[in-house]
């Protein structure tokens, strides 16, 4: 307000020019409503491993507490141990998957969490020194603002003249100003007392109309640039934090005086208008959140259904087992993915998701418990079938053994699975018995049978005839080899070179028809594979990985069928299964090359 003049009319004076203009003077004082803000810990913190973390929180300890701080100290908080418990998760998993369903588990102290907890305790310390020493300060703040409205009471009743009477009413409304926070409880009441007793001192004295205009004018400029960075901040990008500039301009506003009652309303209701968009953006960005949280609940839950219900259908197979595994995993990650749910459900629904993966990790530990129990005893079984054909494999009573030993064959087919541990021993035991039985077997008829010299002339006049052959079709090959698996046993010396040869043979007869249609579909396949690559399609890493697994299953058919001609009786009767045994080999290596190539293929593409 303007400094009175020098010059003062009389006091009865002043009164009467006054009392035409003079107009209410105090602006009421509005209280904004404290916002509780519930912004999402992803929004405040970027994605921060768990050393950036503590790393962030040993930074802003040493920093003065503020409001603004503590949100940032509380999300880095919820940022940790949102990394703290999915580390201890996947260590548990790790451990299991190492160890065993029946290991003991004991978490390991995670040095980062003492840290963690070491810093957040020092800033809290010093949060609640911070608050004490705020609430101290406000109270005596209170208390210096409550004199000055007792001094502003006593202008009223003063004698003084009028230059010094006003002179202390600035001084006065000048220490007001001066003075910091109160307490938020007590600001409106404190303030209506104040404005009250100002309005009071401007009927008393009836302050000249220039003085007063003086007054009113600078308030006006004062308040018109309060509305003008109101009005700005309605387009700030960064709703929260001008929403915090907003209860800053808010707080400057109660500090300045009045204005002329004819701009009162319209400079009131421009500021207000502006402050009503601010809240308004500032409650619909924090809608915005809770929705987006509402959605995260609804994902969570159905991923929580979805778990509940393989426990509640859980797989009697190893494969389904493994299946299921698999599918937690991909659920697991997808959890990770998902923020926050609302507040008061979020630690719900993760500690229902916690007792859900419990719960399958529960029933697939007891699985594999009783699955090991049977592998145990199908291992005992399987022993004991290898030292009976262990004991037949030395026998001469040819005919009684064989029958006895094919039917320990079928035994051991029907004795289950063991442990991939004692799996391939104990096979290569089982055969390595019934090899040696059927060598000695072989050895001893091919000595004895005389026949054995003229089917090998029979046999090598049909390779002669075979090679010279021009077929056309399979059927003529398919032909070639029923008449050679009639013809019967040649002699063992014999029998290796000659087997070769006829393969050999019957590969360039079978390669001779099969030659163009292989070009052809190797031609397709490569256009195939261009399509896919062009299109961008996910299908080219498919199809690689479903011939990669059809080559490891080939492998092992070969492995197995090759396993079992060594089980056959070396005899006329036999010789024709060998042979489509022998085919089904032959078979599944070209099926195996085939495949191979196109991986080749493939991989040139990527």
């Amino acid at each position: 307000m303007a400094t009175m003049k020098t010059n003062v009319a009389p006091l009865e004076e002043q009164v009467s020019k006054a009392e035409d203009v003079l107009q209410e003077s105090v602006e009421q004082v509005v209280e904004q409503p404290e916002v509780v803000e519930e912004v999402a810990a992803e929004e405040r913190i970027p994605q921060l491993d768990k050393e950036q973390v503590l790393a962030t929180l040993a930074e802003r300890v040493g920093e003065e507490p503020t409001a603004a701080l503590k949100a940032e100290v509380e999300a880095l908080k919820v940022a940790f141990y949102k990394l703290h418990r999915a580390d201890m998760e996947a260590r548990r998993r790790a451990f299991f998957e190492e160890n065993g369903a029946d290991a003991e588990y004991k978490p390991e102290i995670d040095e980062a969490e003492v840290r963690f907890k070491e810093l957040y305790n020092i800033y809290r310390s010093k949060r609640d020194e911070a608050t004490a020493i705020s609430d101290k300060e406000k109270e005596e703040n209170y208390q210096v603002k409550l004199a000055i409205i007792e001094e502003l009471k006593q202008l009223l009743d003063s004698e003084e003249t009028l230059n010094t009477t006003f002179a202390k009413f600035h001084d006065l409304q000048a220490r007001w100003r001066a003075v910091g926070q109160v307490p938020q409880a007590r600001v409106s009441d404190l303030y209506e007392t104040y404005n009250l007793h100002v309005e009071r001192f401007y009927d008393y004295v009836k302050i000249n109309k220039e003085l007063r205009d003086l007054d009113w004018k600078r308030n006006l400029e004062a308040k018109s640039a309060l509305c003008e960075q109101a009005e700005a901040l309605t387009s700030a990008t960064a709703i929260v934090e001008a929403f915090h500039k907003l209860q800053k301009l808010h707080e400057e506003w109660r500090e300045v005086g009045p204005v002329a009652l004819e701009h009162k309303e319209s400079l009131w209701s421009r500021f207000k208008a502006a402050s009503s968009i601010i809240n308004r953006r500032h409650q619909e960005h924090f809608e915005a959140i809770k929705a987006e949280q509402v959605q995260n609940f609804e994902r969570k839950s159905a991923l929580c259904e979805e778990i509940e219900a393989m426990v509640a259908s859980a797989p009697t197979a190893l494969k389904a087992w493994n299946k299921a595994s698999e599918r937690l995993q991909q659920i697991q990650q997808e959890w990770r993915t998902i923020g926050f749910a609302p507040k008061r459900e979020n630690t719900k629904v993760y500690d229902r998701f916690r007792a859900a993966c419990d719960k399958f990790f529960e029933a697939k530990h007891k699985f594999y418990a009783e699955v090991k129990s049977d592998m145990d005893s199908n291992l005992e079984v399987k022993t004991l079938l290898c030292e009976r054909a262990e004991a037949i494999a030395e026998r001469d009573d040819w005919a009684k053994a064989t029958e006895e030993l094919l039917a320990l064959q079928a035994e051991w087919k029907q004795s289950g699975a063991v442990s991939r541990k004692y799996a391939d021993a104990i096979w290569k035991r089982f055969r390595a018995a019934c090899d040696k039985f059927f060598e000695r077997k072989s050895q001893h008829f091919s000595e004895k049978d005389s026949e054995y010299n003229t089917n090998l002339e029979a046999k090598r006049a049909l390779l002669e005839e075979m090679a010279a052959a021009q077929v056309g079709s399979f059927d003529e090959i398919k032909e070639y080899q029923r008449r050679w698996s009639e013809i019967g046993f040649v002699p063992i010396k014999h029998k290796d070179a000659l087997q070769k040869e006829y393969k050999a043979v019957l590969d360039k007869l079978f390669g001779a028809v099969r030659g163009a249609d292989r070009a052809q579909q190797m031609s397709r396949f490569k256009e195939k594979v261009s399509a896919m690559k062009s299109a961008g399609d996910k299908r080219l890493r498919s199809e690689r990985e479903r011939l990669y697994n059809r080559v490891k299953q080939l492998e092992q058919e070969v492995l197995t069928l090759e396993n079992n001609i060594g089980f056959f009786a070396k005899s006329k009767g036999a010789e024709a299964l060998i042979a489509d045994v022998e085919e089904k080999i032959a078979k599944a290596k070209r099926e195996m090359a085939d495949a191979v190539e196109r991986v080749k293929l493939i991989d040139l593409q990527e």
